[in-house]
């Protein structure tokens, strides 16, 4: 059961990551317009988009992706939570 988490606690930093990149990316421009960028914004938006709805801007800034990533880092901790009550 170990490898499990291990394997979803992976995924779910590869996720973060990839949401940290996708941020980053906004700061240049045409970042977004890239392969990798469409790619990104393909995986990124649909989690990101729920946040963004409740959470406006912030004049320029948008803190959405900030709660966003806080809530997968709980969802690690919850899966940590199960797993270990499991084995």
């Amino acid at each position: 059961m170990g490898t499990i988490y291990n394997i979803l606690s992976f995924l779910l930093d590869i996720y973060s990551y990839a949401i940290i990149i996708y941020i980053l990316m906004s700061w240049f421009p045409n970042a977004r317009e890239t392969s990798i960028g469409q790619f990104l914004a393909a995986i990124c938006e649909p989690y990101l988009e729920p946040f963004r709805r409740i959470i406006p801007p912030l004049g320029m800034i948008d803190v959405s992706p900030i709660v966003a990533l806080i809530a997968l880092h709980f969802a690690d901790y919850g899966l940590y939570a199960l797993f270990s009550m499991i084995s």
